[in-house]
């Protein structure tokens, strides 16, 4: 290491070899990845190995070698990381086309309970949906929506009351004189 660079603060000397091999460890990761967005969290991961043992890189001509090494291995990792997450993907698609999980969302059917859950805001639908599909209390409830116990509360017997309200509302076609199947 030169005398130079033993004296500088360790960030200008951070930013030093970053502003010199941004585009070079870049470019050397770009041409290894399908995705510039894979090669600019890479990037950031490699000068990040950079910053922690910046007392060990290389002055003059060795540092752009030493951060390709640095790079090499975050794409090794990185690599190795991709392998496990589309093994884990493809062992629960297995898994799942294999096991009787219900649809992400359950039949409404054409009931008249149906038919009115559809008309409610999404958000009535979903903690109806919260209370009925999933069995949640309103503490669980909460957690999911971020929000207090006492807020669920309240939103939950408003959403009730307007499924009830528009239930015992008669339907347009009640109101017109059509008689639907199920009043058959």
């Amino acid at each position: 290491m030169s005398e130079a660079a033993v004296h500088d603060p360790p960030r200008e000397r951070f930013e030093q070899v970053f502003g010199t091999h941004r585009e070079a460890v870049l470019g050397y990761l770009l041409r290894r990845t399908g995705s510039s967005h894979d090669a600019a969290d890479l990037l950031a991961d490699t000068f990040l190995v950079a910053w922690r043992r910046l007392d060990e890189i290389p002055c003059g001509p060795e540092t752009r070698p030493w951060l390709y090494g640095v790079a090499r291995r975050v794409l090794a990792n990185h690599r190795r990381g991709e392998g496990r997450r589309h093994a884990l993907a493809d062992r629960l698609r297995t898994e799942l086309a294999e096991s009787a999980v219900p649809g992400p969302e359950p039949e409404y059917g054409d009931s008249a309970a149906a038919r009115v859950f559809r008309e409610l805001p999404e958000q009535d639908r979903e903690l109806l949906s919260l209370v009925a599909w999933e069995d949640l209390d309103t503490a669980q409830i909460a957690v999911v929506l971020g929000c207090s116990r006492n807020a669920v509360r309240i939103r939950l017997h408003r959403a009730r009351k307007r499924f009830s309200k528009l239930l015992t509302q008669p339907s347009p076609a009640t109101v017109r004189g059509e008689v639907s199947h199920e009043d058959v």
